[in-house]
């Protein structure tokens, strides 16, 4: 049985004294789509934060890889193959769709090896590459966004709510793009409020609610039995 991507055992993190995280365990397998889902307030953004080396856990373990991770740190992170997408459009509104792009570059991957990737996904952006990054779509900024991930070469992708903010359709869109990505071998762990969208891309699922994963499993069965516990069964 191969090593997971990602394994959290007994994860626990607060804000001051309000403890979020009480005893999180979950797993991501190697070149799996994971979907986490759950009512707002569930603990599911913060999970993220803390694996991502965002926020500082009081208690537990993070495996990446079967590697240990002690005081997580982004940059190590990063270098381990870890890239996180945070909620909201994380580009660079004033510069344009190939200037945030080649900024990638500076990390070491050769422009054109960004562009040709990015170009290839989301053809769309190949007809914005010298707009200004802040006049396009919600959409095509996650677009964007999704791009300048992948030029890092992932081994583990974190996606929250990619879905923030956007129509249903365009919605559906990013997830086909999610499942092709997944394809070629990066593990997807993705945070959504678009539960059944979410589901259809994915091998498994988790369902968070107070601070804890209530349920794992494939994503028909999850569907069939979470449905009350996911947005109140409108998911």
């Amino acid at each position: 049985m191969s090593i997971p991507i990602l394994e959290v055992c007994g994860l626990r993190a607060a804000y001051g004294r309000i403890e979020v995280l009480r005893g999180v365990d979950l797993t991501v397998p190697k070149g799996a789509v994971v979907a986490l889902l759950g009512p707002n307030g569930a603990g599911k953004s913060t999970l993220l934060k803390v694996v991502s080396g965002q926020m500082a856990p009081t208690d537990g373990h993070i495996h990446l890889a079967g590697v240990s991770i002690h005081d997580p740190d982004p940059e190590k992170l990063a270098r381990l193959g870890l890239c996180t997408i945070p909620e909201g459009r994380s580009v660079f509104p004033n510069l344009t769709v190939e200037e945030n792009l080649t900024l990638v570059s500076y990390a070491g991957v050769p422009a054109e090896a960004v562009l040709e990737t990015a170009f290839a996904y989301f053809p769309k952006l190949l007809q914005r590459r010298k707009q200004l990054a802040g006049t396009m779509s919600g959409g095509e900024q996650q677009m964007l966004a999704l791009s300048r991930a992948l030029a890092s070469d992932p081994a583990l992708l974190l996606l929250d709510e990619l879905s923030m903010g956007l129509a249903p359709l365009i919605v559906e869109e990013l997830y086909d793009t999610v499942a092709q990505i997944a394809e070629t071998g990066v593990s997807i762990l993705c945070i959504e409020q678009f539960a059944r969208t979410a589901l259809r891309v994915s091998d498994y699922a988790a369902v968070m609610t107070g601070g804890r994963i209530v349920a794992t499993g494939e994503p028909a069965e999850i569907n069939e039995t979470m449905s009350e516990v996911i947005l109140g069964g409108a998911a």
